[in-house]
């Protein structure tokens, strides 16, 4: 019975990963157009010390953003922001500390940054987890719908007043949700969203990933509706050489070493859409979209039907403890 609740998510999964792999065969990588500089913007990166996460920072900084990365390893943290300083970005980086698997550490955060009364034009809800054995975080959440979702909802949902202050007709705040191919092979399970019934590690990783494109869409239609500054975009990176894919199974942890060198996109290729999407004057007053590769692309039906985007997010805010809007 175990086997047959778990091979169906895997097979899902990995379908969609050879999708985007033949995509990315004979397509090359997004390149990055020439951004306008962004000197006096301030953005938050989660997950910003290594892979895509350090990428997209280092990149912003280099814009002239002051970005501030968020994470979990102060040690690497702490590097990551002296590489970036070391390599004269016009910008400013600094490292401050958040757990993504820890509620109480998400409102530390939040409370941490709004005590210093910088404004914030840029979130980049970076961070995340795939295919790790069954675990909760410290509040009791599956971990990848913990940590992948539900932190990143309550980061957003506590940043947001402070985002719609700091946006303006013409030069938007932009909040960019890293979100996965997976997500087409997802099952949501309203009944079941800490994944107790039946455990995929496959199938976890995928719901986490819906949800995001689900809570993208709604959030950016509660912005518009209410006339705020602020964007929200879904973005897709790809298939990357990080960290992530080191927990894939059998055959295809077997292939990963020679099929990443081939096929996967580098950390810097995988960020790109992200950057894109935080500083393109393309994008401005651009939001509710799913971008991969540097274009808005359809995501998975499930995504655009308002009634599940609403029961998501109502569920969502019972969960993290929020008064609905």
């Amino acid at each position: 019975m175990w086997l047959l609740s778990v091979l169906p998510a895997m097979v899902r999964v990995y379908l969609c990963g050879i999708r985007v792999l033949f995509y990315q065969l004979f397509n090359r990588s997004f390149t990055l157009p020439v951004l306008p500089k962004q000197n006096g913007r301030v953005a938050i990166v989660t997950g910003g010390v290594r892979g895509m996460g350090f990428e997209t920072a280092r990149h912003l900084a280099n814009l002239g953003m002051h970005v501030v990365i968020a994470g979990n390893e102060e040690e690497e943290g702490l590097a990551a922001v002296r590489k970036i300083h070391e390599e004269g970005n016009e910008g400013k980086a600094e490292f401050v500390f958040m757990d993504l698997a820890s509620l109480k550490s998400v409102r530390q955060f939040v409370q941490k940054f709004k005590n210093r009364g910088l404004p914030l034009h840029v979130l980049v809800n970076n961070a995340g987890i795939m295919l790790v054995p069954q675990r909760k975080t410290e509040d009791g959440f599956e971990s990848h719908f913990g940590i992948n979702y539900l932190s990143h909802f309550l980061l957003t949902n506590l940043l947001l007043d402070v985002m719609k202050k700091s946006g303006e007709q013409g030069c938007c705040s932009r909040i960019i949700n890293m979100a996965s191919a997976t997500h087409y092979g997802a099952t949501l399970n309203m009944d079941d969203l800490q994944s107790r019934k039946s455990y995929s590690a496959h199938g976890a990783y995928a719901q986490s990933k819906v949800a995001i494109v689900l809570f993208t869409y709604y959030l950016q239609e509660q912005l518009t509706a209410g006339g705020f500054p602020v964007m929200a975009s879904a973005v897709d990176p790809g298939m990357v050489d990080t960290a992530l894919y080191d927990r894939l199974c059998g055959p295809a942890q077997i292939a990963k070493k020679p099929v990443a060198k081939l096929l996967f996109r580098t950390p810097a290729e995988g960020a790109s859409t992200a950057v894109y999407a935080a500083a393109a004057s393309e994008m401005e007053g651009v939001g509710g979209c799913y971008l991969y590769n540097g274009k808005r692309m359809q995501s998975a039906d499930i995504t655009y039907k308002a009634d599940v985007q609403a029961d998501l997010w109502r569920r969502s805010c019972a969960l993290v403890g929020l008064k609905e809007a």
